[in-house]
Protein backbone atom coordinates (compact mmCIF):
# COMPACT_ATOMS: atom_id res chain seq x y z
CA UNK A 1 0.00 0.00 0.00
CA UNK A 2 1.10 3.92 -0.37
CA UNK A 3 0.60 6.52 1.84
CA UNK A 4 -0.33 10.12 0.54
CA UNK A 5 1.36 12.65 3.56
CA UNK A 6 -0.37 15.92 3.43
CA UNK A 7 2.04 18.26 4.49
CA UNK A 8 1.11 21.96 2.59
CA UNK A 9 0.20 24.99 4.57
CA UNK A 10 1.89 27.60 6.60
CA UNK A 11 1.16 28.90 10.13
CA UNK A 12 2.40 32.58 11.57
CA UNK A 13 3.37 30.29 14.70
CA UNK A 14 5.60 27.96 12.81
CA UNK A 15 6.93 30.68 10.86
CA UNK A 16 6.16 28.89 7.41
CA UNK A 17 5.12 25.24 6.75
CA UNK A 18 3.59 24.06 9.52
CA UNK A 19 5.42 20.21 8.03
CA UNK A 20 8.90 21.84 8.83
CA UNK A 21 8.22 23.19 12.41
CA UNK A 22 11.17 21.88 14.45
CA UNK A 23 10.00 19.39 17.08
CA UNK A 24 12.57 17.70 18.89
CA UNK A 25 15.18 18.46 16.63
CA UNK A 26 13.36 17.36 13.85
CA UNK A 27 10.80 18.58 11.40
CA UNK A 28 7.67 17.58 12.01
CA UNK A 29 7.20 15.66 9.27
CA UNK A 30 10.44 13.69 10.10
CA UNK A 31 8.39 11.69 12.29
CA UNK A 32 5.22 11.04 10.30
CA UNK A 33 7.82 9.67 7.54
CA UNK A 34 10.03 7.39 9.77
CA UNK A 35 6.53 5.90 11.04
CA UNK A 36 5.33 4.72 7.71
CA UNK A 37 8.52 3.99 6.57
CA UNK A 38 8.95 1.76 8.91
CA UNK A 39 5.91 0.18 8.24
CA UNK A 40 6.57 -0.58 4.51
CA UNK A 41 4.78 2.00 3.24
CA UNK A 42 5.75 3.93 -0.05
CA UNK A 43 5.57 7.48 1.03
CA UNK A 44 3.96 10.23 -1.82
CA UNK A 45 4.68 13.67 0.02
CA UNK A 46 2.46 16.97 -0.75
CA UNK A 47 4.09 20.06 0.18
CA UNK A 48 8.02 21.44 1.21
CA UNK A 49 10.35 18.48 1.74
CA UNK A 50 13.41 21.33 2.64
CA UNK A 51 15.44 19.63 5.78
CA UNK A 52 13.75 16.23 5.88
CA UNK A 53 16.05 13.36 6.65
CA UNK A 54 14.06 11.09 6.11
CA UNK A 55 12.86 10.87 2.09
CA UNK A 56 10.14 10.46 1.00
CA UNK A 57 9.72 7.88 -2.21
CA UNK A 58 8.09 11.09 -4.59
CA UNK A 59 7.38 14.67 -3.08
CA UNK A 60 4.93 17.09 -5.45
CA UNK A 61 4.20 20.76 -4.61
CA UNK A 62 1.76 22.22 -2.33
CA UNK A 63 -1.43 23.54 -4.33
CA UNK A 64 -3.46 25.05 -1.68
CA UNK A 65 -6.33 23.50 -0.22
CA UNK A 66 -5.64 19.83 1.29
CA UNK A 67 -8.61 18.12 -0.84
CA UNK A 68 -6.19 19.96 -3.69
CA UNK A 69 -3.08 18.41 -2.37
CA UNK A 70 -5.13 15.02 -1.80
CA UNK A 71 -6.31 15.08 -5.41
CA UNK A 72 -3.24 15.75 -6.87
CA UNK A 73 -1.20 12.87 -5.12
CA UNK A 74 -4.24 10.27 -5.83
CA UNK A 75 -2.71 9.84 -9.43
CA UNK A 76 0.55 8.84 -8.17
CA UNK A 77 -0.84 6.05 -6.06
CA UNK A 78 -1.85 2.57 -5.79
CA UNK A 79 -5.34 1.41 -5.71
CA UNK A 80 -5.66 1.80 -1.63
CA UNK A 81 -3.86 4.50 -0.27
CA UNK A 82 -3.33 5.63 3.68
CA UNK A 83 -3.64 9.15 3.86
CA UNK A 84 -2.15 10.96 6.69
CA UNK A 85 -1.12 15.03 7.96
CA UNK A 86 2.60 16.03 8.74
CA UNK A 87 2.41 17.31 11.79
CA UNK A 88 1.63 14.17 14.02
CA UNK A 89 4.73 13.96 16.10
CA UNK A 90 4.27 10.53 18.15
CA UNK A 91 2.82 8.53 15.36
CA UNK A 92 4.72 4.90 15.27
CA UNK A 93 4.97 2.14 13.02
CA UNK A 94 3.09 -0.12 15.52
CA UNK A 95 0.03 2.34 15.13
CA UNK A 96 0.16 2.76 11.38
CA UNK A 97 0.35 -1.34 11.35
CA UNK A 98 -2.56 -1.39 13.43
CA UNK A 99 -4.59 0.30 10.77
CA UNK A 100 -3.54 -1.32 8.25
CA UNK A 101 -4.12 -5.03 9.48
CA UNK A 102 -7.39 -3.54 10.67
CA UNK A 103 -8.54 -2.10 7.10
CA UNK A 104 -12.43 -2.94 7.08
CA UNK A 105 -11.98 -2.04 3.22
CA UNK A 106 -14.47 0.27 2.78
CA UNK A 107 -13.99 3.14 0.39
CA UNK A 108 -13.44 5.71 2.87
CA UNK A 109 -12.38 4.71 6.57
CA UNK A 110 -11.74 7.35 9.28
CA UNK A 111 -9.62 6.53 12.45
CA UNK A 112 -11.09 7.50 15.46
CA UNK A 113 -9.88 7.37 19.26
CA UNK A 114 -11.27 6.73 22.88
CA UNK A 115 -11.22 9.70 25.04
CA UNK A 116 -9.37 7.44 27.43
CA UNK A 117 -6.82 6.23 25.09
CA UNK A 118 -5.98 9.65 24.86
CA UNK A 119 -6.26 10.59 28.44
CA UNK A 120 -4.37 7.44 29.77
CA UNK A 121 -1.22 8.39 26.79
CA UNK A 122 -1.16 12.09 26.77
CA UNK A 123 -2.81 13.33 30.32
CA UNK A 124 -4.24 16.70 30.15
CA UNK A 125 -4.31 17.40 26.65
CA UNK A 126 -7.10 18.95 24.94
CA UNK A 127 -8.80 17.63 22.17
CA UNK A 128 -12.35 17.59 20.54
CA UNK A 129 -14.38 15.37 21.53
CA UNK A 130 -18.11 13.88 20.76
CA UNK A 131 -20.18 11.51 22.36
CA UNK A 132 -20.97 8.60 20.87
CA UNK A 133 -23.48 5.41 21.78
CA UNK A 134 -20.00 3.47 21.46
CA UNK A 135 -18.07 5.80 23.93
CA UNK A 136 -16.51 9.51 23.46
CA UNK A 137 -13.88 9.92 20.53
CA UNK A 138 -11.08 12.28 18.90
CA UNK A 139 -11.18 12.14 15.01
CA UNK A 140 -7.96 10.31 13.82
CA UNK A 141 -5.51 12.03 11.28
CA UNK A 142 -5.44 8.63 9.33
CA UNK A 143 -7.88 7.69 6.41
CA UNK A 144 -7.93 4.87 4.36
CA UNK A 145 -9.24 5.29 0.37
CA UNK A 146 -10.09 3.17 -2.20
CA UNK A 147 -8.73 5.86 -4.93
CA UNK A 148 -11.33 4.65 -7.74
CA UNK A 149 -14.14 4.88 -6.05
CA UNK A 150 -13.32 8.26 -4.18
CA UNK A 151 -12.25 9.92 -6.95
CA UNK A 152 -15.87 9.35 -7.83
CA UNK A 153 -17.42 11.24 -4.99
CA UNK A 154 -14.57 14.34 -5.08
CA UNK A 155 -17.57 16.76 -6.37
CA UNK A 156 -19.57 16.00 -3.25
CA UNK A 157 -16.33 16.12 -1.11
CA UNK A 158 -15.19 19.32 -2.46
CA UNK A 159 -18.73 20.41 -0.81
CA UNK A 160 -18.44 18.95 2.06
CA UNK A 161 -15.31 21.25 2.49
CA UNK A 162 -16.49 24.08 1.14
CA UNK A 163 -19.21 24.24 3.87
CA UNK A 164 -16.91 23.37 6.88
CA UNK A 165 -16.98 26.82 8.24
CA UNK A 166 -20.55 27.23 7.48
CA UNK A 167 -21.96 25.35 10.70
CA UNK A 168 -25.65 25.88 9.11
CA UNK A 169 -25.21 25.23 5.86
CA UNK A 170 -22.95 21.78 7.30
CA UNK A 171 -26.07 20.83 9.06
CA UNK A 172 -28.59 20.85 6.62
CA UNK A 173 -26.67 18.90 4.91
CA UNK A 174 -25.75 16.34 7.41
CA UNK A 175 -29.17 16.13 8.76
CA UNK A 176 -31.67 17.70 11.11
CA UNK A 177 -31.76 13.91 12.39
CA UNK A 178 -28.52 13.31 12.72
CA UNK A 179 -28.17 16.37 14.99
CA UNK A 180 -31.13 15.82 17.07
CA UNK A 181 -29.77 12.24 17.92
CA UNK A 182 -26.31 13.39 19.08
CA UNK A 183 -28.18 15.90 21.37
CA UNK A 184 -30.31 13.22 22.96
CA UNK A 185 -26.76 11.14 23.26
CA UNK A 186 -28.57 8.51 20.89
CA UNK A 187 -25.87 8.72 17.68
CA UNK A 188 -23.58 5.78 17.22
CA UNK A 189 -21.58 5.16 14.40
CA UNK A 190 -23.69 3.58 12.32
CA UNK A 191 -25.62 6.57 12.23
CA UNK A 192 -22.76 8.43 10.87
CA UNK A 193 -21.40 5.96 8.51
CA UNK A 194 -25.06 5.57 7.18
CA UNK A 195 -24.98 9.39 6.62
CA UNK A 196 -21.28 9.47 5.35
CA UNK A 197 -22.70 6.88 2.89
CA UNK A 198 -25.95 8.87 1.76
CA UNK A 199 -23.99 12.11 1.57
CA UNK A 200 -20.97 10.90 -0.45
CA UNK A 201 -22.06 8.06 -2.49
CA UNK A 202 -19.52 5.53 -1.06
CA UNK A 203 -19.37 3.35 1.72
CA UNK A 204 -17.94 4.91 4.67
CA UNK A 205 -16.77 3.53 7.96
CA UNK A 206 -15.33 4.61 11.28
CA UNK A 207 -12.39 2.39 12.44
CA UNK A 208 -11.92 2.45 16.39
CA UNK A 209 -7.70 3.03 17.25
CA UNK A 210 -6.66 2.38 20.53
CA UNK A 211 -3.12 4.39 19.57
CA UNK A 212 -3.52 8.12 21.02
CA UNK A 213 -0.72 9.11 18.64
CA UNK A 214 -2.95 8.59 15.69
CA UNK A 215 -5.35 12.02 17.04
CA UNK A 216 -2.67 13.75 18.72
CA UNK A 217 -1.69 16.60 16.09
CA UNK A 218 0.35 19.58 16.88
CA UNK A 219 -1.62 22.38 16.42
CA UNK A 220 -0.02 25.01 18.30
CA UNK A 221 4.13 25.52 19.73
CA UNK A 222 5.19 24.34 22.65
CA UNK A 223 3.99 21.08 22.99
CA UNK A 224 6.28 18.72 24.11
Amino acid sequence: MDAIVLAGGKEAWARGPKALYPYRGRPLADWVLSALKGAGLRVVYVGEDRGLSVRPDLVLPDTGGILENLVSALPHTQSRVLVCTADLPYLTREAVEFVLGQDPKAALVYTIVPKEAVEAQFPGSKRTYARLREGVFTGGNLLLLDRGLFEKALPLAKKVVALRKKPLALARLVGLDILVLYLLGRLSLGHLEARAQRILGLEARALIVPYAEVGMDLDRPGVS
